[in-house]
């Protein structure tokens, strides 16, 4: 089940700025699910692979255009993890965003950081 979780703002800053922002303590994520956060009025999937491994992509499936990657199904391919999309099944490299199934088409990723037990992920704008 895929749970909205909305984020608080770990900094303030104006509107054009790339600020880390609280998604949600990392207990709350189960390992090798998704999860949709809103952060900023954009929807954010996180995958927690290990304490120290944390992913943050967009949770709209750059194909597709529906809300659906926090649901998708998280693997590897070789060293690279991945997230492959729970509608078209195209696969993407959830450190780059780059899809290894589909040449060009990309998927907007984020950095994170754990804070304090809590997950913030940079976010633009």
């Amino acid at each position: 089940m895929t749970m909205t979780l909305t984020a608080t703002t770990a900094a303030h800053a104006d509107a054009t700025s790339t600020v880390w922002l609280r998604a949600c303590p990392v207990d709350e994520l189960e390992p090798a699910f998704g999860e949709a956060v809103l952060l900023r009025g954009r929807q954010i999937a996180l995958f927690l692979i290990s304490p120290e491994e944390i992913y943050a992509v967009s949770n709209i499936d750059p194909v597709a255009s529906a809300p659906v990657m926090a649901r998708g199904i998280v693997g590897s391919r070789g060293d690279r993890r991945t997230i492959a999309s729970p509608l078209h099944k195209e696969v993407y490299d959830l450190s780059s965003g780059e899809c290894l199934t589909e040449p060009g088409v990309m998927l907007e990723t984020f950095p994170t950081r754990v804070v304090g037990g809590v997950i913030e992920v940079e976010v633009t704008g």
